[in-house]
């Protein structure tokens, strides 16, 4: 079968789980304009194909996930300098690569499980935070290096870290920008599981397989949607709103049909409703609004 081909990411399906990889070995898989153009690309890609169920990310090599922000030929300092050399009037900023990569694989409707198998700094491990779940190897290691750089965090970042490990624990790791280890990420939340090595990427596509095997993609896709915008609500009446505007489709869906016979007769299902058809029917106040061009 023929998929598309990325510039910075190697890409391939099996059993109905995308794998991601991270691919600028030379470079320690670092993140540039091209691999942020591709990450949102890819990821269109995946929810837009019914046969991909789930998605892992990794990266290729040993010594890196991603090793952040490439900051060759000046890095993003240079950059942001010569842009605004160029820029006549008020300065408007540009919108963060990064955060445009965490806000797309939100959006995404599949199951995301980022295999870290190395070193993640900066963007590196923020592109991992709105992913569902982040297993890790031994080797894995985390720095929010953001301030030993000279700037402050991105990829959405400060919304998503503290409400993964708590706030002190957020700001302890972004001010000190020090390297994280596995087993300590582990305790803190940032990792569900840690790995040897060579058992990361089996152990990856086990957890996926069993997050798939027997339920209805769009009741996934749906489920987390509600879930991940949930973690923004003011009140329960905001989710019993969002739920009941979910169940009001799904009891008259052919997956609903299907899951309750297949219950009763003991065998697996065979959902037939596809996620590339699922219908936009969540409130108005779960739809972002943006301001001043963002």
């Amino acid at each position: 079968m023929s998929y598309p081909k990325f510039e910075t990411l190697l890409y391939s399906v099996e059993d109905g789980i995308a794998t991601i990889t991270l691919n600028r070995p030379e470079n320690l898989n670092a993140f540039n304009g091209q691999m942020a153009a591709d990450l949102q690309s890819v990821f269109d890609y995946t929810d837009a194909d019914d046969a991909v169920k789930a998605v892992i990310v990794t990266g290729s090599g040993t010594r890196a996930f991603c090793s952040g922000a490439d900051l060759s030929g000046g890095g993003f300092s240079a950059r942001a300098q010569e842009a605004a050399a160029a820029q006549s009037g008020p300065l408007v900023p540009n919108r963060d690569g990064a955060g445009l990569v965490t806000l797309r694989i939100f959006d995404s409707v599949k199951p995301i499980i980022a295999a870290v198998n190395a070193a993640s700094v900066g963007v590196g491990v923020t592109m991992q935070l709105p992913m569902d779940f982040r297993m890790g190897s031994t080797a894995a290691r985390f720095s929010f290096a953001f301030v030993k750089r000279g700037i402050v965090p991105e990829g959405a970042s400060t919304y998503f870290l503290p409400r993964l490990v708590g706030m002190p624990k957020a700001l302890e790791w972004c001010y000190s920008g020090r390297f994280v280890p596995a087993e300590e990420a582990l305790k803190f939340g940032l990792l569900q599981s840690v790995h040897e090595p060579h058992e990361l990427l089996p152990a990856a596509r086990e957890f996926a397989k069993s997050l798939i095997s027997s339920s209805a993609p769009q009741s996934i896709a749906m489920t987390r949607r509600m879930a991940w915008r949930m973690t923004g609500a003011t009140h329960p009446m905001q989710a019993h709103q969002a739920e009941s505007m979910a169940l009001h489709y799904r009891f008259r869906s052919g997956d609903a049909s299907e899951g309750v016979q297949a219950f009763l007769q003991k065998r697996e299902p065979t959902y037939p409703d596809k996620t590339s058809d699922m219908p936009d029917i969540f409130p108005k106040w779960m739809q972002p609004k943006f301001e001043d061009g963002f």
